[in-house]
């Protein structure tokens, strides 16, 4: 019997990483980042509402959707945060629930890469909750030379979402990216191994 999963993590913990190798073993991927911007493209009915709520700063001179001026919107005033979920969220729900009955119907075990699932309180929409776990101070390290921001800056964005460690807490299985790469993806494929998913660390098939 396929299994639904929901795999996700804290900003910079590397989850993109692992959900790439999971699709590597087989499984199929349903990204809620990618549903995100399906939501609100170019002459969407989502991209409307964005322009009827935010006004026409919100659209780009390109007919997309502004994201910097509508990311600082929301970032520094929380009640635009819950006026923007109010549009994308639902529309959001509907894309990825499509993509996953798609995916079960053909007999794959499903990914749904879902980087707020717990803020959104989504842990009950998924048979399990893997977490891509690493600290806050590798977070904020992270997020500080990935994104070329300051130190405040990435505090506020580490900080902004549920913690890492409570988060590890809640998670059924957990995937280390402490360290490299390399053993993030040694981590990864002894939890498939224990789960049963591959026989061993070189099989990239699944079995469903």
């Amino acid at each position: 019997m396929p299994k639904v999963i929901g795999l996700t993590g804290g900003i910079a913990s590397g989850k993109s990483t692992v959900s790439e190798l999971l699709s590597v073993h087989g499984f199929k991927i349903v990204d809620a980042d990618i549903a995100s911007r399906k939501a609100v493209e170019k002459g969407s009915k989502g991209l409307d509402q964005v322009r009827a709520t935010f006004g026409d700063e919100a659209i780009g001179e390109d007919g997309n959707m502004n994201r910097s001026y509508v990311g600082d919107l929301v970032f520094n005033h929380p009640e635009k945060r819950l006026e923007l979920n109010e549009i994308v969220h639902p529309i959001v729900r509907e894309i990825m629930e499509k993509e996953k009955e798609a995916y079960l119907e053909d007999g794959y075990n499903v990914i749904m890469d879902i980087p707020l699932l717990y803020e959104n309180d989504l842990q009950d929409t998924v048979d399990e909750v893997w977490l891509v776990y690493t600290s806050e101070s590798i977070q904020i390290d992270r997020l500080m030379q990935r994104n070329d921001i300051s130190m405040e800056d990435a505090k506020a964005r580490v900080y902004s979402q549920i913690s890492i460690d409570k988060k590890r807490r809640m998670a059924d299985h957990v995937i280390d990216n402490r360290d490299s790469k390399i053993e993030l993806k040694q981590n990864l494929e002894q939890l498939l191994v224990d789960e049963g998913y591959i026989e061993n660390a070189t099989d990239h098939s699944q079995e469903v």
